[in-house]
């Protein structure tokens, strides 16, 4: 059997409102599951490499590392 119910979004705003904080983070989790594809790829378009080579990305990481090394002493 199939139900379903029309409501706008103001009125889910409202409903979601009235739940408890457990059922308010299990809307949360299942947002965050449905919409990670979508978050992902948007975050994948934000931070493009394709200009950069593997070596100046090597070179980036044994700088930052030795500055940490050089600060732990």
């Amino acid at each position: 059997m199939s139900i379903s119910l029309a409501i706008d979004f103001n009125q889910l705003k409202s409903l979601i409102t009235q739940c408890e904080i457990e059922e308010k983070t299990e809307i949360i989790r299942m947002l965050e599951k449905e919409t990670f594809p979508l978050r992902f790829a948007r975050f994948r378009n934000k931070i493009r490499t394709d200009g950069l080579t593997l070596e100046e990305i090597t070179a980036e990481v044994e700088t930052i590392r030795e500055k940490r090394y050089r600060a732990e002493r």
